[in-house]
């Protein structure tokens, strides 16, 4: 699809969704949100896309929020532009592949909500997080924030509005990893490659389980994973890359 706001490169079955509206900090105006809904809607079918980035660049991620249009909503007026954040969270939630935030600066509110749908989250150290609607007498998103960081921690971020930086958000559990300035889309980028050589079902499917898996007894969750486990094992994919392991023990260089 053509886009105004979102870039989008595609290498090693790697897909890169850059959003580009930097004279107004990435704020999510109602075209962006269309256009990531719409992004994500197409990536979800492709084959050839494995693994998806999303990210603001190496400055920035999203201010959040454009509060100008936000300003001129009133309260019998607004379902159709709250709809589109929430069409646009789900598109990146329920997309099949895995999704990767890499977080080079502001993720704040409306930002930082995007970067809560992605499946993982890399930061650079000018990183910045905060659920600041409460400043704004709006009611955050709390889940899945609590599945991620925890239910006490996720009441901390969504009630006091408070920024936190990289290495914050990195001890709470939010982030996976902070990379430098400047070398964070070079990182996150050897990672997703890894990754897009895995089976695109049993990535989609391990994404999957992450949704389910909460909301299921114990007993349930272990004969879900035992069954899907089973589907897999035994598979074409499954024995090229025991026999690629195992030709490589073989040479004494474990992969």
């Amino acid at each position: 699809m053509d886009t105004q706001y979102l870039k989008l490169t595609i290498e090693d079955k790697v897909a890169t969704v850059t959003i580009n509206r930097p004279e107004k900090g990435n704020a999510l105006a109602p075209d962006v949100l269309q256009e990531i809904q719409g992004l994500f809607t197409e990536l979800t079918g492709r084959t050839d896309v494995h693994v998806i980035i999303l990210t603001g660049g190496e400055k920035i991620f999203s201010a959040g929020f454009d509060l100008n249009i936000i300003r001129k909503l009133e309260k019998g007026s607004n379902e159709a532009y709250t709809a589109m954040f929430h069409r646009a969270y789900r598109a990146i939630m329920f997309c099949e592949q895995p999704v990767i935030a890499a977080v080079g600066g502001a993720a704040i509110a409306g930002g930082f909500d995007l970067t809560l749908m992605c499946d993982i989250r890399y930061a650079s150290t000018r990183a910045k997080f905060g659920q600041r609607e409460i400043a704004l007498s709006l009611t955050p998103v709390l889940d899945p924030l609590w599945r991620i960081i925890g239910l006490g921690r996720a009441k901390e971020v969504a009630l006091t509005g408070r920024i936190y930086d990289a290495h914050e958000a990195e001890r709470m559990g939010y982030v996976s990893k902070v990379f430098p300035e400047g070398e964070l889309l070079s990182n996150v980028m050897e990672i997703a490659r890894t990754m897009a050589t895995y089976d695109r079902g049993c990535l989609k499917e391990t994404k999957q389980l992450g949704h389910s898996l909460l909301n299921q007894d114990v007993d349930t969750a272990m004969r879900t994973q035992e069954w899907l486990f089973r589907s897999y094992i035994g598979s074409e994919d499954n024995h090229e890359k025991i026999d690629a392991l195992l030709a490589s023990m073989k040479k004494g260089k474990p992969s």
